[in-house]
Protein backbone atom coordinates (compact mmCIF):
# COMPACT_ATOMS: atom_id res chain seq x y z
CA UNK A 1 0.00 0.00 0.00
CA UNK A 2 1.31 3.51 -1.01
CA UNK A 3 1.07 5.85 1.98
CA UNK A 4 2.83 9.00 0.88
CA UNK A 5 1.53 12.14 0.79
CA UNK A 6 1.09 14.21 -2.28
CA UNK A 7 3.13 16.84 -3.17
CA UNK A 8 3.88 19.39 -5.82
CA UNK A 9 6.67 19.11 -8.04
CA UNK A 10 8.33 20.68 -11.08
CA UNK A 11 10.46 18.60 -13.37
CA UNK A 12 12.82 19.94 -16.04
CA UNK A 13 12.83 17.86 -19.62
CA UNK A 14 13.58 18.52 -23.24
CA UNK A 15 10.89 16.28 -24.66
CA UNK A 16 7.79 14.56 -23.28
CA UNK A 17 6.54 11.07 -24.81
CA UNK A 18 2.70 10.06 -24.65
CA UNK A 19 0.89 6.62 -24.21
CA UNK A 20 -2.24 7.18 -26.08
CA UNK A 21 -5.53 4.65 -24.61
CA UNK A 22 -5.57 5.78 -20.89
CA UNK A 23 -3.46 8.79 -20.88
CA UNK A 24 -4.69 11.09 -23.81
CA UNK A 25 -7.84 9.46 -24.85
CA UNK A 26 -10.05 7.04 -23.08
CA UNK A 27 -11.14 4.20 -25.73
CA UNK A 28 -12.12 1.85 -22.79
CA UNK A 29 -15.50 1.47 -23.92
CA UNK A 30 -14.58 0.67 -27.30
CA UNK A 31 -11.61 -1.32 -26.84
CA UNK A 32 -13.83 -3.36 -24.53
CA UNK A 33 -16.68 -3.77 -27.34
CA UNK A 34 -13.55 -5.27 -29.64
CA UNK A 35 -12.15 -7.69 -27.61
CA UNK A 36 -15.19 -9.26 -26.49
CA UNK A 37 -16.90 -9.68 -30.13
CA UNK A 38 -13.38 -10.93 -31.06
CA UNK A 39 -13.35 -13.82 -27.68
CA UNK A 40 -17.09 -14.41 -28.73
CA UNK A 41 -15.85 -14.75 -32.24
CA UNK A 42 -13.50 -17.49 -31.37
CA UNK A 43 -15.37 -18.83 -28.53
CA UNK A 44 -13.61 -17.72 -25.42
CA UNK A 45 -15.86 -16.08 -23.24
CA UNK A 46 -15.47 -18.35 -20.01
CA UNK A 47 -11.65 -18.20 -20.46
CA UNK A 48 -10.99 -14.31 -21.57
CA UNK A 49 -10.03 -11.73 -19.59
CA UNK A 50 -9.76 -8.47 -20.56
CA UNK A 51 -7.05 -6.98 -18.25
CA UNK A 52 -4.86 -9.26 -20.23
CA UNK A 53 -5.31 -6.62 -23.03
CA UNK A 54 -4.09 -4.18 -21.35
CA UNK A 55 -0.79 -1.54 -21.86
CA UNK A 56 0.32 -4.06 -24.54
CA UNK A 57 0.52 -4.69 -28.58
CA UNK A 58 -2.75 -6.43 -30.01
CA UNK A 59 -0.88 -8.94 -32.00
CA UNK A 60 1.27 -9.85 -28.73
CA UNK A 61 -2.05 -10.34 -26.98
CA UNK A 62 -3.50 -12.39 -29.85
CA UNK A 63 -0.22 -14.43 -29.64
CA UNK A 64 -0.32 -14.99 -26.05
CA UNK A 65 -3.96 -15.99 -25.81
CA UNK A 66 -4.45 -17.84 -29.10
CA UNK A 67 -0.69 -18.69 -30.74
CA UNK A 68 -2.98 -20.86 -33.06
CA UNK A 69 -4.01 -18.13 -34.62
CA UNK A 70 -2.50 -15.56 -37.51
CA UNK A 71 -1.82 -12.32 -35.28
CA UNK A 72 -2.28 -10.25 -38.24
CA UNK A 73 -5.14 -11.34 -39.73
CA UNK A 74 -7.31 -11.27 -36.09
CA UNK A 75 -4.90 -7.81 -35.70
CA UNK A 76 -6.90 -6.51 -39.04
CA UNK A 77 -10.64 -7.84 -37.78
CA UNK A 78 -9.52 -6.12 -34.34
CA UNK A 79 -9.28 -3.27 -36.24
CA UNK A 80 -12.13 -3.40 -38.78
CA UNK A 81 -14.31 -4.05 -35.04
CA UNK A 82 -13.12 -0.63 -33.66
CA UNK A 83 -13.96 1.08 -37.09
CA UNK A 84 -17.54 0.04 -37.16
CA UNK A 85 -17.95 1.52 -33.79
CA UNK A 86 -16.21 3.88 -32.03
CA UNK A 87 -18.25 5.53 -30.03
CA UNK A 88 -17.61 6.61 -26.65
CA UNK A 89 -13.75 7.51 -27.47
CA UNK A 90 -12.82 10.84 -26.35
CA UNK A 91 -10.16 12.88 -24.67
CA UNK A 92 -9.16 12.68 -21.29
CA UNK A 93 -9.57 15.40 -18.88
CA UNK A 94 -6.47 17.57 -19.04
CA UNK A 95 -5.20 16.12 -22.34
CA UNK A 96 -5.70 18.88 -25.12
CA UNK A 97 -4.56 21.66 -22.54
CA UNK A 98 -1.68 19.73 -21.89
CA UNK A 99 -0.38 19.44 -25.59
CA UNK A 100 -1.36 22.69 -26.44
CA UNK A 101 0.92 24.07 -24.25
CA UNK A 102 4.25 22.37 -25.16
CA UNK A 103 6.29 22.91 -28.53
CA UNK A 104 5.20 21.15 -31.69
CA UNK A 105 7.92 19.62 -32.03
CA UNK A 106 8.62 18.62 -28.32
CA UNK A 107 6.29 15.73 -27.67
CA UNK A 108 5.28 12.35 -29.26
CA UNK A 109 2.57 9.58 -28.96
CA UNK A 110 4.21 6.31 -28.14
CA UNK A 111 1.41 3.64 -28.62
CA UNK A 112 0.81 -0.08 -28.50
CA UNK A 113 -1.97 0.42 -30.91
CA UNK A 114 -1.49 0.04 -34.58
CA UNK A 115 -1.05 2.90 -36.90
CA UNK A 116 -4.44 2.74 -38.43
CA UNK A 117 -6.47 2.22 -35.34
CA UNK A 118 -4.91 5.25 -33.20
CA UNK A 119 -5.29 7.79 -36.45
CA UNK A 120 -8.75 6.85 -35.89
CA UNK A 121 -8.87 7.25 -31.86
CA UNK A 122 -7.07 10.46 -31.86
CA UNK A 123 -9.27 12.19 -34.99
CA UNK A 124 -12.61 10.73 -32.96
CA UNK A 125 -11.17 12.15 -29.64
CA UNK A 126 -10.05 15.28 -31.38
CA UNK A 127 -6.40 15.45 -30.21
CA UNK A 128 -4.42 16.71 -32.40
CA UNK A 129 -2.40 14.32 -34.42
CA UNK A 130 1.72 15.01 -33.71
CA UNK A 131 4.40 15.46 -35.87
CA UNK A 132 5.83 12.08 -34.27
CA UNK A 133 3.93 8.92 -33.60
CA UNK A 134 5.11 5.54 -33.14
CA UNK A 135 2.87 2.99 -33.24
CA UNK A 136 2.87 -0.97 -33.13
CA UNK A 137 3.80 -0.75 -36.21
CA UNK A 138 6.82 0.48 -36.07
CA UNK A 139 8.45 -1.51 -33.48
CA UNK A 140 9.55 -5.32 -32.98
CA UNK A 141 8.89 -5.64 -29.70
CA UNK A 142 6.18 -3.56 -27.70
CA UNK A 143 6.26 -2.77 -24.31
CA UNK A 144 7.50 -3.88 -21.60
CA UNK A 145 10.45 -3.81 -23.78
CA UNK A 146 12.04 -0.29 -23.99
CA UNK A 147 12.03 -0.31 -27.95
CA UNK A 148 8.99 1.42 -28.38
CA UNK A 149 10.13 4.87 -26.19
CA UNK A 150 14.11 4.12 -27.24
CA UNK A 151 12.07 4.78 -31.35
CA UNK A 152 10.01 8.07 -29.36
CA UNK A 153 13.13 9.97 -28.06
CA UNK A 154 14.77 9.06 -31.50
CA UNK A 155 12.17 10.90 -33.32
CA UNK A 156 12.38 13.90 -31.16
CA UNK A 157 15.95 13.69 -31.89
CA UNK A 158 16.70 13.35 -27.68
CA UNK A 159 18.26 10.85 -25.50
CA UNK A 160 15.58 8.84 -23.47
CA UNK A 161 17.35 10.61 -20.08
CA UNK A 162 16.10 13.64 -21.71
CA UNK A 163 12.55 13.10 -21.64
CA UNK A 164 9.41 12.36 -19.35
CA UNK A 165 7.53 9.62 -20.29
CA UNK A 166 3.49 9.93 -19.26
CA UNK A 167 2.04 6.03 -19.11
CA UNK A 168 -1.39 4.53 -17.25
CA UNK A 169 -0.01 1.00 -17.31
CA UNK A 170 2.80 -0.94 -15.45
CA UNK A 171 4.05 -2.63 -18.72
CA UNK A 172 4.63 0.99 -20.49
CA UNK A 173 6.00 2.20 -17.32
CA UNK A 174 8.68 -0.64 -17.13
CA UNK A 175 9.51 0.10 -21.13
CA UNK A 176 9.83 3.45 -20.00
CA UNK A 177 12.04 3.19 -17.02
CA UNK A 178 13.98 0.60 -19.17
CA UNK A 179 14.83 3.09 -22.26
CA UNK A 180 15.98 5.37 -19.77
CA UNK A 181 13.16 8.02 -19.63
CA UNK A 182 11.59 9.69 -16.17
CA UNK A 183 8.28 8.35 -15.85
CA UNK A 184 4.81 9.98 -14.90
CA UNK A 185 1.55 7.66 -14.30
CA UNK A 186 -1.39 8.87 -14.04
CA UNK A 187 -4.59 6.77 -12.49
CA UNK A 188 -7.10 6.31 -15.13
CA UNK A 189 -6.57 2.67 -15.59
CA UNK A 190 -4.68 0.91 -12.59
CA UNK A 191 -4.85 1.46 -8.88
CA UNK A 192 -1.90 3.38 -7.21
CA UNK A 193 -0.19 0.02 -5.95
CA UNK A 194 0.63 -1.25 -9.47
CA UNK A 195 2.40 1.67 -10.39
CA UNK A 196 4.62 2.37 -7.79
CA UNK A 197 8.09 1.87 -10.30
CA UNK A 198 6.99 5.23 -11.87
CA UNK A 199 9.18 7.88 -10.34
CA UNK A 200 5.97 10.14 -10.06
CA UNK A 201 1.97 9.23 -9.84
CA UNK A 202 -0.75 12.03 -10.77
CA UNK A 203 -4.51 11.47 -10.31
CA UNK A 204 -4.74 13.03 -14.32
CA UNK A 205 -3.60 15.09 -16.44
CA UNK A 206 -5.71 17.79 -14.92
CA UNK A 207 -3.13 18.11 -12.31
CA UNK A 208 0.11 18.41 -14.65
CA UNK A 209 0.99 22.09 -16.57
CA UNK A 210 3.62 22.61 -19.16
CA UNK A 211 5.65 26.16 -19.44
CA UNK A 212 8.48 26.14 -21.96
CA UNK A 213 11.63 27.09 -20.31
CA UNK A 214 15.46 28.26 -20.70
CA UNK A 215 17.98 26.81 -23.06
CA UNK A 216 15.03 24.80 -25.18
CA UNK A 217 14.00 22.72 -21.73
CA UNK A 218 9.87 22.09 -20.49
CA UNK A 219 9.04 22.56 -16.95
CA UNK A 220 6.51 20.06 -15.79
CA UNK A 221 4.56 21.18 -13.04
CA UNK A 222 2.28 18.23 -11.17
CA UNK A 223 -0.06 19.27 -8.71
CA UNK A 224 -0.83 16.47 -6.07
CA UNK A 225 1.93 14.32 -7.83
CA UNK A 226 3.33 11.15 -5.47
CA UNK A 227 7.14 11.17 -5.78
CA UNK A 228 9.15 7.20 -5.69
CA UNK A 229 12.89 8.17 -5.88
Amino acid sequence: MVNDPPTNVTLYVRGALFDMDGVLVDSTASDERCWLRWAQLHDMEGSFSIHSTHGRRAVDTVRALRPDLDPYVELRRLEDFDAEDPSGTSALPGAAALLAALPTRSWAIVTSAPGRLAMTRLQFAGITVPHNLVSADDVSRGKPDPEPYELGARKLGLEPSECLVIEDSPAGIKAGKAAGCKTLAVLSSHQIDALVEADWIVPSLDHVFAIPAHDGMIAIHCNRARCFP
